[in-house]
């Protein structure tokens, strides 16, 4: 491949890249310092996605972004929130403009078959020995983050402000965000004027950027509840409180939150992923357990759902004579991610400049969830836009098939590597110079 020189830059050579779309010119000479920084940010996505780390155990992966960002001359805390890293670049005045990447990994055997497949191995919570793959992306998250701080760092005359990079662990257990924040992320460190990311998605072809103005990914309740009976011979139900039924109509009833309760264009979701009880055919239990996964937007939506789980089990239990109570607890949750809707628009229109109409698109909101929301929350406005992944012939086949291809926290999920990286680099420096960009 001919090289051209500074205008022919990453943009150019992102063009010829097999079914990438034509791209506009690049508004800034910082992205053409992509070329030659390429290569490393290969080998940096090889070896992280080889050596992926679970939730709260990111210690080697943290100590591999400090020591490189300190080399970029960035003022490094370690540390934060358990594993998390904040690197600041201070560059004149102007807004302090956040970057924020995860470093976890995820509790699966990889089986992409890729050269640079993780074998990695970590002990769990429980104690277990389990495979460890990044098959949520951060790999590339963490790649693209670290690409746009060295061409940042190396072209400081072309901005002015603050770079502040975030890296935060725990982001898929929804707990890291929060960590962070309590361990004083805007307190002992800047708090900034605005907050971006990148995430990967299985749903878009590589080259592409979306997003979603307002409500991008939902509320994220877990709900544990446990159903009492009076247990005996399931030849004798009448002389037992039979918590299996109980549970039954629960879970019936639970739907009617969704269905009956809720106004029908606000979206949510009460799923029931687990239930169990008893042990015999023969045996009435004393109690059955059921796991719920609930979803929303708004929030006066997911305080009305929680408090209708509650009235619902408690009611259940009452028509049922239930010796006790229904315990009810919500065990994990992660707010909704908020999109600024007029940033988004203004970071959406400077990567149009870069990437060309084509290439940026309107994206739906989803039904999973990110942490990421914990700093809108705290009052930051912020942006999550969508990096596509799929290989762009692969996505039009698949498509036009109607073939489902490997989603996120799939063990086959293995993004289209050298065009993802290089768009979702072009696209975190064009986001972060449209900010922090001089007049």
């Amino acid at each position: 491949m001919n090289r051209p020189s500074l205008l022919a830059s990453t943009l150019v050579l992102l063009a010829l890249l097999p079914g990438s779309p034509a791209l506009a010119a690049a508004p800034s000479p910082v992205l053409g310092g992509l070329d030659g920084l390429y290569p490393e940010l290969d080998a940096l996505y090889r070896d992280l996605h080889q050596t992926p780390e679970l939730s709260f155990q990111e210690e080697k992966t943290a100590a591999k972004l400090a020591e490189r960002l300190r080399k970029l001359g960035f003022e490094v805390t370690t540390g934060v929130g358990v594993h998390g890293v904040v690197a600041l670049l201070r560059n004149g005045k102007g807004p302090t403009v956040m970057l924020r990447t995860d470093l976890d990994g995820l509790p699966m055997e990889e089986k992409t078959g890729v050269a640079y497949t993780s074998r990695s191995l970590a002990t769990n919570d429980a104690g277990q020995s389990v495979p460890v793959m990044h098959a949520c992306g951060h790999d590339v998250h963490m790649t693209v983050w670290l690409g746009t701080a060295t061409l940042l760092s190396r072209n400081k005359n072309r901005w002015s402000g603050t770079l502040m990079l975030v890296g935060q662990p725990a982001e898929e257990v929804g707990a890291g965000a929060r960590k962070m924040l309590a361990d004083g992320l805007f307190t002992r460190f800047p708090k900034p004027d605005f907050a971006v990311a990148l995430h990967n998605t299985a749903t878009a072809p590589s080259g592409r950027i979306e997003a979603v103005s307002g409500y991008a990914l939902a509320n994220v309740d877990s709900v544990d509840i446990t159903l009492y009976g009076k247990g005996g011979h399931g030849a004798y139900p009448h002389t037992t409180v039979d918590p299996v039924v109980m549970a039954a109509r629960t879970v019936l009833a639970l739907q009617t939150l969704v269905s009956r309760e809720k106004h029908p264009l606000e979206p949510a979701v009460v799923t029931v992923g687990s239930i169990h009880g008893g042990t015999k055919h023969n045996i009435i239990p004393d109690e059955v357990r059921l796991q719920l996964t609930v979803r929303s937007y708004k929030p006066e939506v997911r305080k009305a759902l929680l408090e209708g789980i509650e009235r619902v089990a408690k009611a259940e239990a009452l028509a049922s004579n239930a010796p006790r109570p229904p315990d009810v607890a919500v065990t994990e949750g992660t707010p909704a991610t908020y999109n600024d809707p007029a940033l988004t628009r203004r970071l959406m229109d400077a990567v149009k400049r870069v990437l060309g109409e084509q290439s940026v698109g309107e994206a739906q909101p989803v039904m999973g969830g990110e942490d990421f929301s914990e700093y809108g929350r705290a009052g930051v406005p912020s942006v999550m836009l969508w990096l596509g992944t799929v290989e762009p012939q692969r996505f039009e086949q698949a498509r036009a098939r109607g073939e489902t291809l490997p989603s996120l926290h799939s063990s086959g999920f293995a993004p289209d590597r050298e065009r993802t990286l290089r768009t979702g680099v072009t696209t975190l420096t064009t986001a972060a110079l449209e900010l922090l960009g001089k007049r």
